[in-house]
C-alpha cells in the first residue's frame, strides 16, 4: 500500500511539472488581431494590435515592440500607399521564433457604395 501511494505521488508530481513546462515545450506563440490579412483601409495610419506569448523579444517590421504583463502588443504604423507587407517577429528566450506576416492595401482614395 504505501509503495502505491508513492508511486502516486511521483506520477502527480510529474504530470504537475509537464504541465507547468508545456508553454516552454511549446515555444513562442502570436495572435494577430487586427488589420486582417487582405484588408483594405483608406486611412494613413494602421494599429497592428495582437497578443504574443512566451516569449523574450518582439519586433513589428524589425522595430522593437513591446507588451504588456497579459502579452498584449500594439504598434501605429504609417504604411506607403498600395500593397503592404506586415511581418510581427517574436523570439523566446532558447532562441525559437516565430513570424506572420500579412498583407494590407492603403488605398489613397475611397470606393463608394
Amino acid at each position: 500500500m504505501r509503495r502505491m501511494l508513492v508511486l502516486l505521488a511521483v506520477a502527480a508530481l510529474a504530470a504537475y511539472g509537464l504541465f507547468e513546462a508545456r508553454q516552454l515545450i511549446t515555444g513562442p506563440t502570436i495572435t494577430i488581431v487586427t488589420p486582417a490579412d487582405g484588408s483594405a483601409t483608406s486611412s494613413p495610419a494602421v494599429r497592428v494590435e495582437g497578443v504574443a506569448h512566451n516569449i523574450s523579444f518582439l519586433t513589428i517590421n524589425d522595430a522593437p515592440a513591446y507588451t504588456d504583463e497579459a502579452g498584449h502588443f500594439y504598434e501605429v504604423l504609417t504604411p506607403p500607399p498600395g500593397l503592404s507587407v506586415i511581418s510581427v517577429s517574436a523570439t523566446d528566450r532558447f532562441g525559437r521564433a516565430v513570424k506572420k506576416t500579412l498583407t494590407i492595401n492603403v488605398l489613397t482614395y475611397c470606393i463608394k457604395v
